[in-house]
């Protein structure tokens, strides 16, 4: 038999086992809540996946916005044994954080989270360059001046900003006081008003009317995720509300500034590839998503009694009829 034809069987032999055995990863996924933004994150996240032929088994959790439950799911994500954590939004990820330190066997497991403003604040990493340990993923920092350079083009006269929030939540006690620090700098007050659970966001909507200029929601799950609460109020009154992710414009939200979280949960699925390829999480340095995009509700805009200046609505990358 001529050596040539040998050498191709044996190559054939070599690569058949590896082609009908293509590894499938197990992932267990802990999510605070549903709402657009979040679910957005992890469609993106599996989506990557999926078409960078990466087969995967994922074994989703959601905590509903209990804190209670979202420790739970980190206790019963132990006992899976997974290939890979992808925590989606700061709370969710604080409690796997803390299940990993009791469960020994999982310390070389992977742990990705997605959707956090603030790794360091939260106490998930020490160092955004040098995360550490089996840890990384993607932050979704909030470029505040930003944020509210936008409301003051509507509002250059901004006496009173409401901001609407759960004080429970690291990321956005965090963020308020970012707010706090540009209101000083350019002449605004922050007025607070906090929530523990998503059924208070309308009385706390309520608070703000008549004591405010116009209401402001940050990325806080908790009251994004009854958004439509604090829409109804501000409809009602024809109070102004600016929000930070772009999914709550369609729901309601006059405008935002923001990121695409469906991008945002590719570029974590691209870190997960990587891991899955060898790479070692606690070396790859935390990233973050640099594109922001305008989007406005032209119809909230009316029912809200706000006027849309002309060169705002010109830059917007996406209106709302």
């Amino acid at each position: 038999m001529p050596k040539i034809l040998i050498t191709i069987i044996l190559l054939a032999l070599t690569m058949a086992p590896a082609i009908g055995t293509a590894q499938s990863y197990q992932i267990s996924v802990s999510q605070f809540v549903e709402h657009p933004a979040l679910d957005a994150v992890l469609k993106g996240f599996q989506d990557y996946l999926a078409e960078e032929g990466i087969a995967a088994v994922y074994n989703v959790h959601n905590a509903q916005a209990n804190m209670a439950t979202a420790g739970q799911i980190g206790t019963q994500i132990m006992g899976e044994k997974p290939d890979l954590i992808l925590a989606i939004a700061t709370p969710t990820a604080q409690a796997v954080a803390q299940a990993l330190k009791k469960a020994p066997h999982m310390k070389s497991t992977p742990f990705l989270f997605t959707a956090i403003t603030n790794p360091v604040e939260a106490g998930l990493v020490t160092d955004m360059h040098h995360p550490g340990g089996n840890i990384t993923g993607v932050s979704d920092l909030l470029p505040l001046d930003k944020h509210m350079a936008m409301v003051l083009d509507f509002y250059p006269d901004l006496k009173r900003l409401g901001v609407l929030y759960n004080a429970g939540e690291a990321n956005s006690k965090s963020t308020v006081q970012g707010i706090r620090a540009i209101g000083q700098k350019k002449g605004f007050e922050v007025i607070e008003a906090t929530v523990s659970k998503s059924s208070d966001v309308y009385q706390a909507t309520k608070s703000l009317v008549g004591r405010v200029d116009a209401v402001f929601i940050p990325t806080d799950n908790t009251v994004v995720s009854s958004l439509e609460s604090a829409v109804k109020v501000c409809t009602q009154t024809q109070l102004a509300l600016f929000c930070a992710d772009v999914d709550s414009v369609k729901r309601g939200a006059v405008a935002a500034m923001g990121f695409d979280y469906y991008k945002h949960g590719r570029q974590t699925g691209a870190m997960a590839k990587r891991i899955f390829n060898g790479a070692v999480p606690g070396e790859m340095p935390v990233e973050s998503q640099k594109e922001l995009e305008l989007h406005l509700n032209l119809t909230s805009a009316r029912q809200m009694g706000v006027m849309i200046p002309p060169a705002i609505l010109e830059s917007a990358d996406k209106t709302y009829e």
